[in-house]
């Protein structure tokens, strides 16, 4: 578990997300790396955020469970694999819904020795009868809380991992489930990239996929860097926890250059102990930026940053950037369009119609790197 937030943590996205979740309605994030990603799903999933937005006094009203792919052991490949993995999806799910709710007070003493005897059944992947009645298992463990009016979000974590393991058929039987339980049962992603654009980066058939996908389309929020208080108060917590205090003038240096992005701003907390004296002069132009942007760490961070774009956002920045030639297309305007809502890019603020690329230290990487680095 991470470390709590304060309740006013990503206020103006929590308080997005909470509308959909009122409605019971599933709902699409995307942002870039380096976004702050980890700490908003934590804070998404604890019950204080529950209480303060949904008005939910029992923790077992309403539960938030994240599904990381990363805890899935290796799978199968092949042309009879699809059933064994989904049968591990539906197996990482029934276990996050196993650990939301132990030791299942809720359900007393015989519905919780079925819910177990369910699960100990869906554990057992090895007997390939068994690997087919995955979806019954979890359907099972599923209804356990369905019929006591509990409310659940699946959140899934680097949801691309999931759409690049998982067959289609996985998708609809989640889409089938929501169906079931429409007023108790929704889902929230988060992806770098919108979930069309994802399906056909995938080469995923977008018809059979797409009563999964149209769950989402009313819903898809984008999520920026911190705003100015959590960026601030992380740089306090950082300054505190390593026993380092910083001038106004290093801190405001540390939020431009970053932009607040979460990863970006912790790498370069890190880094200014290695980029000599930061002097007014030096903050005043871009010599203490191209110090810090020299660093590896600051280097790793923006390049996650950078291959979390598709490639032809990569080709629209390096047009801003004046590095690489542009040709106008739909498909070009509507990058830049996502770009702006990525907070990537923006118009200049000195009031002509320049586009400037964001942060600072992601813009010098975009200068200095005009090549296919993808």
């Amino acid at each position: 578990m991470g470390r709590k937030q304060p309740p006013d943590f990503r206020k103006e996205e929590v308080n997005n997300i909470m509308q959909r979740w009122r409605a019971a309605d599933s709902c699409s994030l995307v942002g870039v790396g380096s976004v702050g990603k980890s700490n908003l799903l934590q804070h998404l999933a604890d019950h204080d955020t529950h209480k303060a937005f949904l008005n939910v006094n029992n923790p077992d009203e309403f539960k938030a469970i994240i599904i990381d792919p990363a805890l899935m052991g290796p799978l199968p490949s092949g042309e009879n694999s699809d059933q064994i993995r989904c049968w591990a999806g539906y197996e990482l799910m029934m276990h996050r819904l196993f650990m939301a709710f132990y030791p299942f007070d809720m359900l007393g003493r015989e519905d919780a020795k079925r819910f177990y005897e369910a699960y100990q059944s869906l554990q057992d992947g090895t007997n390939p009868l068994y690997a087919y009645m995955g979806l019954r298992y979890f359907e099972l463990g599923l209804d356990f809380f369905m019929r006591r009016g509990v409310r659940i979000v699946f959140m899934f974590d680097e949801f691309e991992d999931l759409l690049k393991q998982m067959p289609v058929k996985f998708f609809q039987t989640l889409r089938g489930l929501r169906d079931a339980n429409k007023r108790q049962l929704s889902y929230l992603t988060f992806t770098r990239s919108s979930l069309p654009v994802l399906v056909d980066q995938f080469d995923i058939p977008a018809l059979e996929i797409e009563p999964f996908v149209e769950l989402f389309t009313d819903n898809l929020l984008y999520v920026g860097p911190y705003n100015q208080t959590d960026a601030r108060r992380m740089v306090e917590n950082l300054m505190g926890r390593n026993q380092k205090s910083y001038p106004e003038e290093v801190v405001r240096f540390l939020l431009d250059s970053t932009g607040r992005y979460a990863g970006l701003l912790r790498s370069a907390f890190r880094a200014l102990d290695k980029i000599g004296e930061l002097d007014k002069s030096s903050l005043m132009n871009d010599e203490a930026l191209r110090r810090l942007a020299k660093q590896r760490a600051i280097r790793e961070e923006v390049r996650t940053l950078w291959h979390s774009l598709t490639a032809v956002e990569k080709y629209v920045l390096r047009a801003v950037a004046e590095v690489g030639e542009y040709e106008d297309s739909a498909g070009a305007r509507q990058a830049l369009e996502i770009l702006v809502q990525k907070r990537l890019v923006r118009t200049d603020r000195t009031g002509n119609r320049d586009l400037v690329i964001q942060p600072p230290l992601f813009r010098l990487f975009v200068e200095s790197n005009p090549g296919d680095d993808d």
